[in-house]
């Protein structure tokens, strides 16, 4: 039962991403039906981390005191409920709609499912949750973005079949969560709205852990958002299920990294993600500027693999730390900053690309990123001497 419980919070998560990056291929379709701008685009894909953040505020801490699984349930039904309206949208006002339902399903699906799979991690290495949620989101999101680009180029009613596909597969978890036994706590804490508050010995690795799940999102906040667009721009000949393909690319080298680095140190991961994330921001913006086909795909894999260094290694870094009791709390907040975060970076690159273009839209998201990432470096640094230092201690001890 522990490994069941294990592989459908994975799935509940998996299903969660796919439903944020199933409208990223169908965007320049969306552009040409209804005359959209870059600007709108981005603040579509924004209301989703606005509405997630929403609901972890009232409810991140819901899953604490009534268990994991009926918590995702709800989650995965208003995903099934955005799958729905999707595919009867007839104009840009129901997207934004979709989206807010989209967001405050994945908010209470996310933290419940995270806390899931510290909860039941059927492994000894404790890093095998993280590297499992990361393997997860990327599953969800390669196969969104792929499935969505065959199914736009072959299938008929473009607009319609992918979220058809979505609503299939929520319905499908919904069935495998309710046949999971019951999860609430023998000895629930009374719920009440989450309180943004941190036992204070966690709130340095709580900062590390965060910036380094919020890098790895805000990147993929520019890449979900406007890459279909900035594949468009340099290359208006090639068809959706290549731009599929190459947007796919980046959630699969998530999904392999984290399975090549799952036994690499948590800071160790966080420094690795850190790196790479700079050069793959290098090649962003090399991309912005004049980009190929090839060289967008050098992005995708080199800021996958960032992504996934740096989502697993900021999640280990909190995972060991926070108490059970507080677990899903804690993961709710940490994952509240984080799409604040995304949130800020998608509407902020749409509004300077209304304004000067893309190119110039990057090249500042490069630049904010950039001063993250050292952020990231330089927290994560404090906290690894921090523990050592607690390590040291406890080892001088007489006895």
């Amino acid at each position: 039962m522990r490994r069941a419980n294990f592989f459908v919070a994975a799935t509940a998560l998996g299903v969660a991403l796919w439903s944020s990056g199933a409208p990223s291929v169908l965007y320049p379709l969306y552009v040409d039906a209804w005359g959209l701008s870059p600007a709108t685009i981005t603040a579509v894909f924004a209301t989703y981390p606005l509405a997630l953040i929403a609901a972890l505020l009232a409810f991140g801490n819901l899953s604490d005191a009534i268990g994991r699984r009926v918590v995702m349930m709800w989650g995965i039904a208003l995903i099934a409920g955005s799958a729905t309206l999707f595919a009867l949208a007839p104009n840009v006002g129901l997207l934004f709609a979709c989206r807010v339902l989209q967001g405050a399903g994945s908010g209470l699906a996310i933290g419940a499912a995270g806390a899931a799979l510290v909860e039941h991690n059927p492994s000894t290495h404790a890093r095998y949750a993280s590297a499992s949620a990361a393997v997860a989101t990327s599953t969800g999101l390669t196969a969104a973005l792929v499935a969505a680009g065959a199914l736009v180029q072959y299938a008929p009613f473009p607009l319609v079949v992918s979220y058809v596909l979505l609503l299939v597969l929520s319905l499908g978890t919904l069935i495998a969560l309710a046949m999971l036994g019951d999860d609430r706590p023998v000895s629930p804490p009374r719920w009440r709205p989450a309180h943004v508050r941190l036992v204070p010995e966690l709130r340095l690795p709580f900062a590390a852990a965060t910036l380094s799940v919020s890098l790895a999102y805000c990147v993929g906040a520019i890449f979900l958002s406007i890459g279909a667009l900035m594949i468009r721009q340099f290359s208006p000949q090639s068809n959706v299920f290549t731009t599929g393909l190459i947007l796919g690319s980046s959630s699969a080298a998530i999904g392999i990294t984290a399975l090549m680095s799952a036994r690499l140190r948590t800071h160790i991961a966080v420094y690795t993600g850190a790196v790479l994330t700079l050069i793959s921001l290098a090649v962003m913006a090399i991309v912005s500027v004049g980009g190929s086909l090839a060289v967008f795909l050098v992005w995708c894999v080199i800021g996958g693999a960032g992504y996934s260094c740096a989502f697993t290694g900021g999640l280990g870094l909190i995972n060991d730390r926070a108490p059970i009791e507080h677990r899903g709390a804690t993961m709710s907040l940490l994952y509240l900053v984080v799409y604040v975060l995304q949130a800020g970076t998608a509407l902020g690159v749409g509004a300077v690309a209304a304004s000067w273009g893309l190119t110039i839209a990057v090249f500042i998201a490069a630049a904010a990123l950039t001063v993250m990432t050292g952020t990231v470096v330089a927290l994560t640094w404090q906290t690894q001497r921090r523990s050592e230092r607690v390590a040291h201690s406890h080892h001088a001890e007489p006895t």
